[in-house]
């Protein structure tokens, strides 16, 4: 009986820390819910974005997480997720690719509402490529021009798809466009 007693409290010592790994692979990393919400606040507010001021704390922001990556401390959807959201908020190529990457590993932890991320990492990773998007995603204007989505390769994906990623159907997209033009018009020229 004292050999079976000793045998469980020894085999509950050593299941303690694969628990406490458990558990904090269940809850989400403070520091990075953080990091998202600053970045969104940055772009969520009223009037028009400051980008001398918001860039520089995108770079910090990515930097931070970049930190936490290579420490392993992401390991919730929520973590993958606002991670992504952190790299796509960057000009170069491979953060693009990175953002969409991480947002595939959400996916994959079960966040269906990933699936947006991962679609408009991969079209701004293309654009900057010079290729066409794929989902129209992506909004944008050369100059003083109209915005539009354009170079956007329609034909590649169907709208059943475009659906089951959680992207607008190309006849909604028209409507957003729209939207997006009424929003934020071209400029008059003189």
């Amino acid at each position: 009986m004292k050999r079976t007693l000793i045998t469980l409290a020894c085999l509950t010592l050593a299941a303690s820390p694969v628990r406490a790994q458990d558990a904090a692979a269940s809850t989400s990393n403070s520091e990075m819910t953080r990091l998202y919400d600053e970045d969104q606040a940055d772009r969520l507010g009223s009037g028009a974005i400051d980008w001398s001021k918001v860039g520089p704390r995108d770079d910090q922001r990515r930097a931070a997480t970049r930190k936490l990556l290579e420490a392993g401390t992401l390991h919730t959807a929520a973590d993958f997720n606002h991670a992504a959201f952190i790299f796509q908020h960057s000009g170069a190529p491979d953060d693009y690719l990175l953002a969409h990457t991480l947002a595939m590993v959400a996916v994959a932890k079960g966040d269906k509402k990933s699936l947006w991320i991962a679609t408009a990492t991969l079209d701004r990773y293309l654009q900057h490529l010079k290729q066409p998007q794929i989902y129209g995603t992506q909004f944008s204007r050369v100059d003083d021009a109209e915005m539009s989505q354009e170079p956007y390769n329609r034909d590649l994906i169907s709208d059943a798809l475009r659906g089951e990623l959680g992207v607008p159907s190309l006849a909604k997209q028209v409507d957003q466009l729209k939207a997006v033009r009424a929003k934020y018009p071209a400029a008059t020229k003189p």
